[in-house]
């Protein structure tokens, strides 16, 4: 057995013998790091969770050397653990995924030829995306009868995608390049699978940009729990006057429900207070969610 293979084996035996951490240890060990600095808390987390970071460098095996794949899982796991923020109610794991594929594919786009002129979070997006995206399409128009030339194909992948005409077609060129093509099948598959259907995650997502969902999934169901203890006419109102796109206006909903605007307003009031009331004990946490 060579070093380079004995080196990645070695540290996955150690991660499987690591610690499980419970969600209480997690949080004091998080607070310790972010709190204290306290290298030993920072050290016992991340190997309690190496053995999630090498499962998903694993996953990505066939598009680079495994240590190097492990490595970069590891960075991740560090910049994961060194933004945490263990007063949000998310656990760990669940946060630092988002951080290990991203420090993974970043290595992965990094060493394709066809991409190291950069890795815009379009780039990104177009990269993991593009190929799935395109047949998906090619399918849908085959089965409609209908013929795209290349323009149109690329127009509805960028509106597929949600990135520009311009971006589309410079990856479309460079993924269909002769350098190398992720659309190139596997020969020792039986499948027959393209490399593109390999790669982890199809959708490239930032760290800020799952924290923002978190944040937000967080507060839709402290939001809804909220709404529980309101009446169906209170539920109508607020609905309508604050979680549409549309605002209704007082009198507007006054002719609806056939009272007047006063009095809208009044049931306005009393469903906001009782849902102050309902999410006060959340207060510090949505204000923490709203900075």
């Amino acid at each position: 057995m060579t070093d380079t293979a004995y080196a990645p084996n070695m540290l996955t035996r150690s991660a499987m013998k690591a610690e499980m951490l419970d969600a209480e240890t997690e949080l004091e060990l998080a607070r310790a790091w972010r709190d204290k600095r306290d290298e030993a808390a920072l050290h016992r987390l991340t190997t309690a969770y190496m053995r999630l970071a090498i499962s998903m460098a694993m996953k990505f095996r066939r598009y680079g050397a495994v240590q190097d794949l492990i490595q970069e899982a590891s960075i991740g796991l560090m910049k994961a653990a060194d933004k945490f923020d263990p007063d949000r109610g998310v656990r760990f794991s669940t946060y630092a995924v988002w951080w290990i594929k991203a420090s993974i594919q970043d290595h992965v786009m990094r060493n394709w030829s066809m991409v190291r002129t950069g890795s815009t979070s379009s780039q990104k997006s177009l990269f993991f995306n593009l190929k799935r995206v395109e047949a998906q399409i090619e399918r849908d128009a085959r089965a409609s009868n209908e013929s795209l030339d290349q323009h149109q194909m690329i127009e509805r992948i960028a509106t597929e995608i949600g990135v520009s005409v311009a971006d589309t077609q410079m990856m479309h060129g460079r993924m269909s390049s002769g350098d190398f093509s992720l659309n190139a099948q596997q020969s020792s598959d039986e499948e027959g699978r393209e490399w593109i259907d390999t790669l982890e995650d199809e959708a490239a997502a930032g760290a800020e940009i799952v924290e923002q969902d978190l944040d937000q999934s967080t507060a839709r169901a402290w939001l809804a729990r909220a709404m529980q203890p309101l009446n169906e006419r209170e539920k109508q109102i607020l609905i309508a006057r604050r979680f549409n796109d549309t605002s209704q206006t007082l009198a507007q909903l006054g002719l609806e429900l056939g009272i007047s605007k006063e009095r809208v307003r009044q049931l306005e009031s009393a469903a906001l207070e009782k849902m102050r009331r309902a999410l006060e004990p959340h207060a510090p946490a949505l204000r923490q969610l709203i900075q």
